[in-house]
């Protein structure tokens, strides 16, 4: 079987730029992430059970979750998080494991999980993990410029994610990326060639 090698770090750390320098050299990219959208999109799977864990309200007139309506509830509630993810992520991993196995002339498939320390789903399925990491000030600082969050919303979703310690601890391979894209590019270019060897 081909190598499944997980991809993670906290946010704004740069793991879709990591991913997307995987895939231009020809590794096949599983998005949990967009799977998530997917599942949560107008008539998705997770739909249902959505609206009957939360009500009709979390649902937009599309069919769809209300992410914004959503994100305001399990920031306020620890309870309603733990609720959608016991829905979404059974859900999610089905539905990777499921691309995973699918035939790809890829020499490996990098399957990208922004909380995969958080839980334990991932880990024996996994050969290995690659970290991105970034000092956190950058972390804050991509996310503003990105999504236009406020500081204090970035920190406490940084704050719900693993220790950056912890998670550069429990990391098989660590790419940095506080340097600019030729560094980046250059890690990315001699682990995918190990990766292929192996």
């Amino acid at each position: 079987m081909k190598q499944l090698v997980g991809l993670t770090g906290g946010i704004g750390s740069g793991k879709s730029t990591v991913a997307q320098l995987f895939a231009d050299l020809g590794a096949r990219i599983i998005d949990t992430d967009l799977i998530s959208h997917q599942l949560t999109q107008a008539n998705g799977a997770a739909i249902p059970a959505i609206r009957q864990t939360f009500g009709a309200e979390y649902v937009d007139v599309q069919g769809a979750l209300d992410r914004a309506k959503m994100r305001e509830l399990v920031f306020a509630d620890f309870n309603a998080k733990r609720r959608l993810q016991d829905i979404l992520h059974p859900l999610i991993l089905a539905q990777a494991k499921q691309q995973a196995t699918s035939l790809s002339d890829a020499p490996y498939k990098l399957i990208v999980v922004p909380l995969l320390f958080e839980g334990t789903r991932y880990r024996d399925w996994l050969h290995r993990v690659i970290v991105v990491d970034c000092p956190e000030e950058m972390q804050i600082e991509r996310t503003i410029q990105r999504s236009h969050l406020s500081e204090s919303t970035v920190r406490s979703i940084m704050a719900q994610q693993i220790d950056r310690q912890r998670r550069l601890q429990l990391a098989d391979v660590v790419i940095r990326n506080d340097g600019d894209m030729e560094t980046l590019r250059d890690q990315v270019k001699k682990l995918h060639e190990s990766l292929i060897k192996a």
